[in-house]
């Protein structure tokens, strides 16, 4: 019982990062282009548009994405009551595939140079 406790917890971290630091980005998003903190990638780092630009977006799609997998999550650790990691793995996968709507954004939004779209 105190291993699936455990686990229970454990499922629920990805999708309460995603909804909190989601909110981050879309409220606070770091002020300045840096390689440590925030939503890096070679498009979003091109100039502070992109930049603020990346960060809005990713963060709507973590708060929406992060909201419908905690209780779905939950759901799962209680049918299923061994699928502590097979949630996580999932939920991992979940939460890197979020960068290909966030880049599809960004390409349509701005150009090669990070220059904004007519």
């Amino acid at each position: 019982m105190g291993l699936w406790v455990f686990n229970l917890i454990m499922s629920m971290l990805i999708p309460l990062i995603m909804i909190i630091g989601g909110r981050l980005f879309v409220v606070r998003p770091p002020k300045q282009i840096n390689p440590v903190y925030g939503y890096r990638t070679a498009m979003s780092m091109k100039n502070q548009d992109t930049w603020n630009f990346a960060h809005r977006h990713c963060g709507r799609i973590w708060c929406r994405v992060g909201g419908a997998m905690l209780p779905l999550s939950v759901a799962a650790m209680f049918v299923f009551r061994e699928a502590g990691i097979a949630v996580i793995v999932i939920q991992t996968l979940i939460l890197i595939l979020s960068i290909f709507p966030t880049e599809a954004a960004l390409k349509k939004t701005f150009d090669e140079d990070g220059n904004r779209r007519e």
